[in-house]
């Protein structure tokens, strides 16, 4: 997810009466909440080399160990340099290390779970294992999350301002926002299991994977994409009308014959194609020089098209 939502989580946990436990809570919580994010630095190496680096190393069961430690080592070195300068506010409560280290997991641990719910895809294993896992749940920026966040963090502060019960605002966002998934999850299974029936009736194709890709503002829809071992297609789902496919089906390697070849010389060098879910493949011409255009069939858009596409010399795959 964006990174204001990974604040907002933090700072909503924080609301919930944890932010009491221990002096330094609020920020360990939201910087924790964040800071499996600092791979994106990787982002600086240009071109698509960060696909192969983003959402890995540090998002994994290492990290998720070490990260909180290295993090409650810093806020626990600040606090004491604050005190020894006389610069420690007189209003903040004093530290518990084992609740401040407590903290510093629960934000640490909401940074891949959150990163789970959307399509982009999250390798809970790095290093142990480069499997990518999708929750295919939320869009990667979600304004209805955004709003239930924003209202439980907001409300809370005021009413703890004007001292009256501020937890019970947060819990029932925490709650709604805990519904709101779950019911999403629920979408998008059901949008999966109609969308292969869909395929095979029409199409008298059965799909080897159907994905329930989320959009953005309409949680209640989803972009339907499916393959099998040579086609793929797709359609569009609503929890209103059901699911409707549409009457094209293309080929994953349109016009590459030698697909032995293709997968030897280039999926095997191509960061773009170790973090593609479904690749697909075809030859185009490029200003009279024929070349491999590798795409993501989740990305297609052309607004993000281009962050999520390569193209390789024809002679890369073997033509």
């Amino acid at each position: 997810m964006d990174n204001l939502t990974h604040s907002l989580v933090g700072a909503l946990i924080g609301q919930m009466g944890l932010k009491r436990k221990t002096g330094l809570a609020m920020p360990t919580l939201i910087i924790a909440a964040n800071i499996p994010d600092i791979d994106a630095v990787a982002t600086l190496l240009g071109g698509q080399q960060h696909l192969a680096l983003r959402r890995g190393l540090t998002h994994g069961p290492i990290a998720m160990l070490v990260l909180p430690l290295m993090l409650w080592g810093i806020m626990l070195a600040f606090d004491r340099w604050q005190t020894q300068r006389g610069k420690r506010p007189e209003k903040r409560l004093p530290l518990h290390k084992g609740w401040l280290l407590a903290l510093a997991y629960i934000g640490c641990l909401s940074h891949p779970l959150f990163d789970w719910f959307n399509s982009y895809g999250i390798r809970l294993l790095e290093p142990f294992s480069s499997q990518w896992f999708y929750g295919d749940t939320l869009f990667i920026i979600d304004i209805w999350l955004w709003a239930a966040l924003i209202a439980g963090v907001w409300i809370s502060r005021r009413r703890e301002l004007h001292g009256t019960n501020w937890r019970a605002p947060a819990l029932v966002s925490f709650t709604a926002i805990g519904a709101y998934i779950l019911a999403n999850g629920l979408i998008t299974g059901r949008a999966e299991q109609l969308t292969a029936e869909a395929v095979q009736k029409k199409h008298d194709l059965v799909p080897a994977l159907v994905v329930a890709n989320p959009v953005p503002v309409l949680f209640w829809k989803r972009e339907m994409l499916w393959r099998d071992d040579r086609y793929y297609g797709q359609g569009i789902y609503t929890a209103f009308d059901n699911v409707r496919i549409d009457d094209s089906v293309r080929a994953h390697y349109m016009g590459v014959e030698d697909k032995q070849s293709f997968a030897e010389n280039v999926v095997s060098g191509s960061p773009l194609l170790f973090w593609s879910r479904m690749p697909v493949v075809q030859i185009v011409d490029d200003g009279g020089k024929q070349t491999l255009k590798v795409s993501d069939q989740r990305f297609v858009d052309p607004m993000v098209g281009d962050r999520f596409s390569a193209s390789f010399p024809i002679g890369d795959a073997g033509k």
